[in-house]
């Protein structure tokens, strides 16, 4: 319970762990019948599941500091038998300490299965109105008081998670092979996974066989899971732009080179970038998220910065865009006759970049003919792949390691088909408004990633 108690959670003893008298029953009883009774096991931790999940709800913590979270999730693996990990990740800032966990599970000879929880909130104030909405604020890393919520579901994933570490375990008899369950921290900066390959994360723990995870849907009714084979989030860069110029007088334009003209101008020259320089059949998103530039409304200033996200899925794509962004940024420096040593200075930051999410085609269709099998073909649906970025795609190598992320339907169906009737969309991840449907979303989880191991680690 000091855990619970760090968070505020006040859970009754019998539903924070797998001693609890219901559950040794069911558990007897399933292990007596046929495995697709394992299901019914679910039903009877959902309370405590749910529980679980409220709790990590009003309590969430930001990116890099996720502590109490950590400590949580890394003391219910231990109750479960994992061998467990913590402080994991070396990140590139100074005076971060990495917050990832892994818990290994070694039950015989077989398959290494690796299953991805992301812990971190973010800095947005809940709107939900829930009886269990965050009212939390704590310090980023720049020492700023932000509100935290967790705004895209990390909740969700991690009680999932939980929850189907509890049942593998119960269920150890139908399945050999070794779980490496990962608490990966930082992933709404697409810093995590990074920092933890960089700590000799598969040096240090077994390499898998597979890398599965899941992430909840807004649009997708609860009680469905969704898949996309391939290409299924895009690859992330931030990119910088310091557009120099030559300051002077608002009165007197003549006499000075104006770096917010010259700004203006490139914004919309960087969308030609997209239209008119890339195949249309290779996705690239480019948008320009800030522009800082100026202190006095009759001042023209001597520069004005640019911060600029890429979203592509084809790692040429990006390197070529990323040379188109430079090109056009000097071109137009240059014919604004802006003096050479004012050239734009242009930055991708690598070490905040993030890989595309790509769903091995051969892996992905052999789970979506467990998850039909396991929910009925209906409630499994085909995505279409979003220009949205992830930091699993780390955990594969590069697509060495075959991996796949699914979706987990989390919206209430009422509310599905009344947006699908009126096309008012339903609020979106990092919306102060989003609120997953906790009971069926959580079961949903369970039964899909449950199911997806033991077919992949069956005897």
């Amino acid at each position: 319970m000091l855990i619970a108690r760090q968070f505020g959670i006040h859970l009754q003893t019998r539903m924070r762990t797998a001693k609890s008298i219901a559950w040794v029953i069911a558990l007897t009883i399933a292990l007596s019948t046929p495995a697709a009774d394992w299901k019914k096991l679910i039903d009877t931790d959902l309370p405590r599941l749910v529980e679980t999940y409220k709790g990590l709800h009003a309590h969430p913590e930001l990116s890099y500091f996720e502590e109490k979270t950590v400590a949580l999730v890394a003391n219910e693996l231990r109750q479960l038998g994992f061998e467990v990990t913590e402080r994991i990740g070396k990140y590139h800032q100074p005076g971060l300490t990495g917050h990832g966990i892994a818990g290994v599970f070694k039950n015989g000879a077989g398959p290494v299965v690796l299953v991805r929880t992301d812990l971190d909130g973010l800095p947005v104030a809940e709107k939900t109105g829930l009886p269990y909405a965050s009212k939390a604020r704590m310090k980023n890393e720049n020492g700023e008081e932000v509100p935290v919520m967790h705004a895209c579901g990390h909740d969700v994933h991690m009680t999932c998670f939980l929850g189907t570490a509890k049942l593998l375990v119960a269920l150890k008899d139908q399945w050999s092979g070794t779980l490496l369950f990962v608490g990966q921290p930082a992933e709404e900066v697409i810093a995590g996974a990074r920092a933890m390959l960089a700590d000799n994360f598969y040096q240090r723990f077994p390499k898998p066989t597979y890398a599965l995870a899941m992430h909840d849907n807004p649009f997708l009714p609860a009680g469905t899971v969704g898949y996309t084979g391939g290409y299924a989030l895009a690859s992330s860069t931030p990119v910088d732009i310091i557009v120099r110029g030559v300051g002077g007088h608002g009165s007197k334009p003549e006499s000075a080179k104006d770096p917010v003209v010259l700004a203006s101008q490139l914004v919309m020259a960087l969308q030609t970038v997209v239209s008119r320089e890339n195949s249309p059949f290779d996705p690239v998103v480019l948008t320009v998220g800030t522009i800082h530039g100026g202190t006095k409304r009759n001042i023209i200033p001597d520069e004005v910065k640019l911060e600029i996200t890429l979203r592509t899925y084809k790692e040429e794509v990006r390197q070529r865009v990323l040379a188109a962004i430079e090109r056009t940024a000097k071109g137009m420096s240059a014919a604004a006759g802006v003096p050479p040593d004012r050239a734009p200075a242009v930055t991708a930051d690598e070490k905040l970049a993030g890989p595309p999410t790509y769903n091995d085609p051969a892996l992905t269709e052999r789970l979506v003919r467990v998850f039909k099998a396991t929910l009925g073909a209906d409630n499994v649906i085909p995505v279409d792949p979003i220009m949205g970025s992830e930091d699993f795609g780390f955990f594969s190598l590069n697509q060495q390691i075959p991996a796949t992320m699914f979706w987990v339907g989390a919206a209430d169906p009422a509310k599905v088909a009344e947006s699908r009737k009126t096309g008012t969309p339903l609020p979106f991840l990092h919306s102060p408004l989003f609120a997953p449907l906790p009971e069926p979303t959580i079961r949903t989880g369970v039964i899909t990633m449950t199911a997806a191991v033991l077919d992949l680690m069956k005897k």
